[in-house]
């Protein structure tokens, strides 16, 4: 089992930038694939982006390509989102993700994703 935590979610205005945090504990973090999805309320939850076990290649959706950066520190068994540019309409919450040991494959595919965060709340006033 993985347990993952965000953090870092808030308030700001647009134009602002937040970083999110994703803490992981149990198994090897640096097994793992790791992505960030958001779900705004009434909507499904969406891909925002992904980086490889290794850190090698990372994974972005197209409406916020440029403006956010995925990272990870293996020794830290720790992922990053840094959101630059927030626009309103990233308003959401925000949930940190694993996939399955060494996964190599759809890393926008939600069904990839078996250990999940609780999530934490992004708002982004115009």
């Amino acid at each position: 089992q993985v347990q993952l935590v965000e953090s870092g979610g808030g308030l700001v205005q647009a134009g602002d930038s937040l970083r999110l945090s994703c803490a992981a504990s149990g198994r090897p973090f640096s097994r793992y694939a790791t992505g960030w999805f958001r779900q705004a309320p009434g909507k499904e939850r969406e891909f925002v982006g992904a980086i490889t076990w290794n850190g090698d290649s990372t994974f972005y959706a197209g409406s916020v390509k440029g403006r956010f950066t995925i990272s990870r520190d293996n020794a830290k068994s720790t992922m990053y989102l840094q959101m630059n540019s927030l626009k309103p309409e990233d308003t959401a919450a925000y949930f940190c993700a694993a996939t399955t040991l060494f996964y190599n494959g759809d890393y926008t595919a939600r069904d990839a994703y078996v250990y999940w965060g609780q999530g934490t709340q992004v708002t982004v006033s115009s």
